[in-house]
């Protein structure tokens, strides 16, 4: 049983793949960087270049140490060679259930018995990849967030099988790379980040057709009275509406209560109206240095977020009367990954426990059980 983990191999070289390989490679580790064809790596090395380039440029590395960290990444196209002396493979290929079967079943064949499977997957569940490979105990979901150079938290998910060594392990290879650890006790749909927000955007759409607002008022009282970092359609099209659209039904089908779908996202979807990526989504964007949406306290004034808290602090709650984690962890993953800037029961106070409930009641008494309070949250009842 190995006790350290010195050279990994990151299998996938997009956006996440690209940026895992790079902080692993800032970190000291030997990386291989692998994909199934050589200009998929081609590109990716030249965003990296790019990316430690700046680095040096705004003197927080020096050249020497630039040139040392792109030479600790070895991208590879054969599979077999990609995964020698490899000790954690980390895979960021695209979220679909059926290529990362075909993925596991290649790596399976090739890889040491010994080595760790990480998967960087954001919704899908872990046991049910890990069922892919003959060593679901050594496999874990290691969920980066997007930009990984940027985003501080790792979500780390056990399996059910997963040994509790490898976990250890793992965390500790988190930390090592800069990155804070999250530890998500139960392989639960959208885990611990995406179960609080992809509901919330369903609900903001919904606030939106229950009231006379606009998606500004929206967006302007999701920012200055929940603290989000920006407006949560903002946020949505940041993030990419066909990322979403994926996690809600990944995160539905597995589990009718985590969120309550609205058709929009289908529909945005469908028109490839997918956010910044195409520039368009809920807003427009024009060109790279596009105008951000101008949302004021004034504007916030004119929507009442009450049912967004609700259903964000619902989620949480859920997840604490679950145990998937503890009240801190849950705060601390909020704020690195979704960029809270006040604790979720911060706020909950703010707009008051008993508030909260009345209106989870009254929703759930219209629209039906996904709005039913959880039993954490009714134990606070003032």
């Amino acid at each position: 049983m190995m006790s350290t983990i010195n050279q990994i191999t990151v299998i996938g070289s997009g956006v996440m793949g690209h940026g895992i390989a790079q902080i692993s490679a800032m970190a000291g580790y030997e990386v291989v960087i692998r994909d199934i064809q050589q200009s998929f790596l081609d590109k990716a090395m030249e965003k990296i270049n790019w990316s430690v380039n700046k680095l040096a440029e705004k003197k927080k590395i020096n050249q020497t140490e630039a040139e040392k960290i792109i030479s600790r990444i070895h991208p590879i196209v054969d599979i077999q060679q990609s995964l020698k002396n490899s000790e954690l493979i980390i895979e960021a290929v695209p979220e679909d259930l059926r290529l990362k079967h075909k993925v596991y079943q290649e790596l399976d064949k090739y890889a040491d018995k010994d080595v760790i499977f990480g998967s960087n997957t954001s919704t899908l569940p872990i046991s049910e990849i890990s069922s892919f490979t003959s060593r679901p105990n050594r496999f874990i979901g290691l969920h980066f967030f997007n930009p990984p150079q940027l985003m501080k938290l790792v979500e780390v998910i056990p399996g059910d099988k997963t040994d509790k060594q490898i976990t250890d392990l793992v965390i500790n290879f988190v930390s090592k790379i800069g990155k804070i650890p999250i530890l998500c006790k139960k392989d639960v749909p959208g885990f611990i980040v995406n179960r609080i927000f992809i509901p919330l955007v369903h609900e903001a759409m919904y606030s939106l057709d229950r009231s006379k607002s606009s998606l500004v008022e929206v967006d302007s009282a999701s920012k200055y009275k929940m603290a989000l970092p920006m407006g949560i359609f903002e946020l949505a099209d940041y993030t990419g509406l066909d990322v979403i659209h994926k996690a809600t039904n990944e995160m539905y089908s597995r589990d009718k209560k985590v969120v309550f779908p609205h058709p929009k996202i289908q529909e945005l979807f469908e028109n490839k109206e997918l956010g910044q990526k195409t520039g368009k989504g809920f807003y427009l964007y024009q060109g790279d240095n596009y105008e951000r949406i101008q949302l004021t306290e004034e504007l916030a004034e004119k929507f009442d977020p009450i049912s967004l808290v609700s259903v964000a602090v619902n989620n949480a709650s859920w997840l604490l009367s679950n145990e998937v984690c503890d009240k801190n962890e849950l705060e601390q993953a909020l704020m690195l990954g979704m960029g809270l800037k006040r604790e979720l029961f911060e706020t909950a106070e703010i707009f008051g426990i008993n508030n909260i409930i009345d209106t989870l009641q009254y929703l759930s008494s219209k629209f039906g059980t996904f709005y039913e309070p959880d039993k954490y949250l009714l134990s606070m009842k003032k």
